[in-house]
């Protein structure tokens, strides 16, 4: 039994459209699939709830929009769910085949994985830059992480996403559930606690979901700014293991890339990307000492800050 779990917010109707088929025909049938629909009190809403019946098993649950947070509405859900095995998705991502459940089963049945994060592949309007980082942070490789690997992989051992996580639900409540009221990185605070608890992660590249963005220069300012604000909230689990330099080592991998594809004009973009990446983190890991009205502004998730 697997229960899927998807928070949905004025989504793109053919990427959500693309996400119902491809559940619709899982070689695995999800049990439920959980749609934490947040209401935005316009017609909209009733399309989207439209939409989202045509999923098999669909159970549709309303969330006012000053009661959504990441960790709490997806333990919201949780908490309805009985099955040993809980999906969590986002709305954007679209799996790549019908074998998606299967796939992410195999691996988190491997003994000691207590969770499993699936592959993101870069949609059809990617740029070059955004194609490297998804095959960067990515690979081909399925591998599976455990406390050993945080010497030599750092922060990356806790690298996981709940754009596509497949998580046991005895070791999910084990560790209390998602973080309540974070700005940002549930997943990645989960997936620490995990690791520290003694259990493994593991990635599964065979689990594919198509999934990507394209942030301007100032959102991946504040989406780095937010980043830095949930490691520095959490400096307990992330002070202890190596980060900016795996940021570093993307860039100059990127910038490797770029030459050996002849797309070396392409580079002042990735210089520019890279610095107000590394402006938006800096700012974040001095959140506290800034005033409250520039932290909002630095902020891609302001609705945090109303508390």
């Amino acid at each position: 039994m697997v229960d899927v779990i998807i928070p949905v917010y004025r989504p793109e109707e053919d990427k959500l459209i693309g996400l119902i088929e491809k559940l619709n025909a899982q070689t695995v049938k999800p049990s439920h699939v959980f749609f934490m629909q947040t209401m935005t009190r316009d017609a909209e809403d009733e399309k989207i709830r439209e939409l989202l019946s045509r999923t098999e098993n669909a159970v549709i649950v309303p969330v006012e929009k000053k009661d959504f947070d990441h960790g709490g509405t997806r333990n919201r859900a949780a908490a309805m769910s009985e099955a040993p095995y809980m999906l969590f998705m986002t709305q954007d991502a679209v799996p790549v085949d019908e074998y998606l459940i299967e796939h992410l089963l195999h691996a988190i049945e491997e003994e000691g994985v207590g969770t499993a994060y699936g592959r993101q592949l870069p949609d059809d309007k990617a740029g070059v830059i955004e194609q490297y980082t998804r095959q960067f942070n990515y690979p081909e490789e399925s591998r599976i992480k455990s406390k050993e690997d945080l010497p030599g992989l750092g922060i990356k051992t806790y690298f996981c996403s709940n754009v596509c996580a497949m998580y046991r639900k005895n070791v999910y409540d084990e560790m209390g559930g998602f973080v309540l009221h974070t700005i940002f990185n549930e997943d990645m605070i989960m997936a620490a606690a995990v690791i520290q608890a003694g259990y493994k992660i593991a990635y599964a590249a065979e689990a594919a979901v198509v999934h990507s963005h394209k942030y301007t220069y100032w959102q991946q300012f504040t989406r780095n700014f937010d980043l830095a604000v949930s490691q520095k909230q959490y400096r307990e689990i992330f002070e202890g293991v190596k980060s900016e330099s795996e940021g570093i080592r993307l860039v100059k991998d990127t910038l490797k890339y770029l030459f050996s594809r002849g797309k070396w004009y392409l580079v002042p973009d990735l210089v520019l990307q890279s610095g107000f990446k590394f402006l938006g983190y800096r700012f974040g890991k001095k959140y506290d000492r800034l005033p409250k009205r520039l932290v909002r502004c630095f902020s891609m998730n302001k609705a945090y800050w109303r508390d």
